[in-house]
């Protein structure tokens, strides 16, 4: 029988909204395990742009993806979160007590006594081209769909597919560092913003961009999945292939809420519907923040997700020791443990 963590609150998501949750709660002297499907912290901002800014957090007039993932990592590392990646939790079911008990798909087992849902998205992953060999490809590294470093793809020939701002943005920063990059796209109007696409024309006119258009994905080449070249066609069958080291298919995200659709909470759409006073839903002891949380009026904004991590954190208190007198403190006066 696998072990049973006990904890106060299990965070279901390790995104920044997630890790501030951790904090928050930690603050308030809960304990947390928290849970993510993927292999590392950070949800969409260390899997779809680590590298590229974000300008609405307070205090940072530009900070990158992981940047602001290491940032609140090391912010509730004093509270000594519990960390299950890698792994989704597929059960959710009410114990005696008010509490709950988590399963994941690796077989741990979590109880706690609130559950802070803050899954993003909720499960998301590539939508993949129809290509012959695919996985073979992908197992080398020679598709893949999201960049964490740039420097992974330094003197590389890259071969992006998309006509989106994942896509154009991807190409523009790329370029710096790779030793050719080539877009392709099935028609020539790209659905991106338009300082983008200038910059965009301009690489293009300065032979630094090799614009394929309109031609779309037909097949890969290589030998024993070391990816050498990438075949396109155009709608009349005329056909190509682009040198290629890398290729990266920007092909938007699958989104799905996964097992969370399946635990009886009150859904709005893809989302979970939430008090705005307390980020609880319609299951006692159950809150949900961030993306995956809707109320009338909500901005899905990362800073309104932290927000709604204080209120879920001290919503969960409440509900784990209703009998308790609790005094607010502002940290400024409580201080943080381990913190100079």
């Amino acid at each position: 029988m696998s072990e049973i963590l006990a904890t106060d609150v299990a965070i279901i998501g390790a995104g920044p909204v997630g890790l501030f949750a951790v904090f928050e709660a930690g603050m308030l002297g809960l304990k947390s395990v928290v849970v993510d499907a993927l292999d590392a912290l950070g949800g969409q901002c260390t899997a779809l742009y680590p590298e590229k800014p974000i300008y609405d957090i307070p205090a940072h007039p530009a900070i990158d993806g992981q940047t602001l993932i290491d940032k609140l990592e090391a912010q509730a590392a004093p509270f000594a979160p519990y960390y299950l990646l890698d792994q989704q939790v597929t059960h959710l079911e009410p114990i005696d007590g008010g509490r709950f008990r988590l399963k994941t798909s690796k077989g741990a087992t979590v109880e706690a006594g609130a559950v802070i849902v803050a899954a993003g998205c909720g499960a998301f992953g590539p939508n993949r081209p129809p290509l012959d060999n695919l996985s073979l490809y992908e197992s080398t590294k020679g598709v893949q769909y999201l960049v964490r470093r740039r420097e992974d793809f330094r003197d590389k020939k890259v071969v992006i597919a998309g006509g989106g701002d994942s896509a154009v943005d991807w190409a523009l920063s790329l370029v710096e560092v790779a030793e050719s990059v080539a877009l392709v796209h099935r028609r020539p109007k790209f659905r991106a913003a338009p300082e983008s696409l200038r910059q965009l024309d301009d690489l293009a006119k300065a032979g630094a961009v090799d614009l394929v258009v309109p031609y779309q994905l037909d097949g890969l080449q290589g030998t024993y999945g070391k990816l050498t070249g990438v075949r396109v066609a155009t709608l009349e069958g005329e056909k190509k292939v682009l040198p290629a080291d890398v290729l990266l298919p920007f092909y938007g995200l699958a989104m799905t809420l996964g097992p969370i659709a399946d635990w009886g909470l009150g859904l709005d759409e893809a989302r979970i519907a939430v008090e705005q006073r307390n980020c609880a839903t319609n299951i006692p002891g159950v809150f949900a923040v961030g993306d995956i949380a809707t109320y009338p009026g909500k901005l899905k904004l990362i800073l309104s997700g932290f927000a709604e991590a204080a209120t879920a954190a001290h919503a969960a208190q409440a509900h784990i020791y209703p009998d308790k007198l609790v005094h607010f403190e502002y940290s400024t006066s409580r201080g943080v443990p381990g913190a100079a």
